[in-house]
């Protein structure tokens, strides 16, 4: 499957996921919180940051790769929680310590990223800089992998695309 399927299908996943939430409540689990309540993280304590604060929702590079110049519309955030590979978290409910071997190789072989707060909303967490994204000039995925299953905040630029929240994550291009 190409990583372009892949993605797709991932977001249509979390899209039918997202819907099917908010229609009924799911049979056995609390309202909030994470998928698996015993596998949680310690949310009261952060291990660190990843991103830069940025002056401004979006880059100069990723503006110029919008439509008209106009990317939709973003707001600057810092957001705590868990570093969780989206793949299994999505489909298993999997994360924290016991699920790191797993997650890391998710992550390092392409699998989306995501932020897990303890409310139990989820993120897809990606590199901002648009150009150096698509050209496979940036380190995030790795830092993301070194950083899975710490609770951590992240800063970034928020958007909302019919339920799917995303978090876009400045500092990652490689020097």
């Amino acid at each position: 499957m190409s990583r372009k399927a892949l993605w797709t299908s991932l977001i249509a996943a979390a899209l039918i996921l997202t819907a099917a939430d908010e229609k009924k409540p799911e049979t056995g689990k609390s309202a909030a919180g994470p998928l698996q309540p015993q596998m949680n993280p310690d949310f009261d304590k952060t291990e660190g940051t990843l991103g830069e604060k940025p002056e401004k929702p979006w880059t100069d590079t990723t503006v110029k790769a919008a439509v008209d110049g106009k990317p939709l519309r973003g707001k600057l955030v810092n957001i705590t929680g868990e570093i969780i590979d989206l793949s299994c978290y999505l489909q298993l409910g999997k994360h924290g310590d016991k699920h790191k071997a797993c997650g890391q190789k998710c992550i390092s072989n392409g699998q989306p990223i995501g932020l897990l707060t303890k409310e139990g909303g989820v993120y897809l967490l990606i590199e901002e800089e648009h150009d150096p994204r698509r050209d496979g000039q940036t380190t995030f995925r790795a830092a993301a992998g070194e950083q899975f299953a710490k609770v951590m905040e992240v800063t970034g630029t928020e958007t909302s695309v019919r339920g799917v929240l995303t978090i876009y994550v400045q500092g990652f291009v490689k020097k």
